[in-house]
């Protein structure tokens, strides 16, 4: 009913069509814009000879917009390599991420998989050593392991943390011990902590 007009089948159809139309337009436009921006960051970086750390992120369905706007900040301001999303993360182009993220997620590369399991298995392939950042009763902590080059960090959902199977992946599960009641920190509070670990153990900091 629109207006106080009962609409026909054909005219809701109609109307339906123009308003997805309307939202493939302004999602177009968003990418177009977001791969502008990410190409201008690019060049800036490469004129100031900034080379990434090879130090690779991996988002396990991690579910809230505004954790994975702080993560993509943490990731710039640490120069990583990359942030391979996964699953139901937000990605780039996001409003949410650009507003959370400001202009981090144009400075950091960045590419989507449907499936952890898939992106675990690509980054292997390529030669990546993959750490999950899991408490379990056969995780190490953080600061008694080498991080070879390049390695990534798994992080997982906000209630569920890292899927079973993309564990089972992993070339080593690392945890940051806690001392309270509560057994793990938010994703977002925790990926810096191991972010600079790694830094640190590189001689960079």
């Amino acid at each position: 009913k629109v207006s106080g007009k009962v609409e026909t089948l054909e005219e809701a159809a109609t109307r339906s069509a123009r308003q997805v139309s309307f939202l493939l337009r302004e999602h177009r436009a968003m990418l177009a814009e977001f791969l502008r921006n990410a190409d201008a960051a690019r060049a800036e970086q490469e004129a100031l000879g900034l080379v990434p750390h090879p130090l690779i992120l991996v988002l396990d369905n991690v579910r809230s917009a505004e954790n994975v706007g702080s993560i993509f900040r943490t990731a710039e301001t640490a120069r990583l390599q990359e942030i391979v999303t996964c699953g139901i993360t937000p990605h780039p182009p996001h409003t949410k991420l650009k507003k959370t993220a400001l202009s981090a997620v144009e400075y950091v590369d960045t590419r989507h998989f449907e499936s952890t399991v898939a992106a675990v298995n690509a980054l292997k392939d390529e030669g990546v050593f993959v750490f999950g950042m899991e408490t379990t009763s056969r995780s190490v902590s953080y600061t008694r392991v080498d991080y070879p080059k390049p390695c990534a960090l798994v992080l997982g959902n906000e209630l569920t943390g890292i899927d079973t199977q993309v564990m089972d992946l992993c070339d080593e599960l690392i945890e940051i011990p806690m001392f309270g009641l509560k057994n793990s920190l938010n994703v977002a509070s925790a990926c810096p902590v191991v972010i600079f670990e790694t830094l640190r153990k590189w001689d960079l900091l």
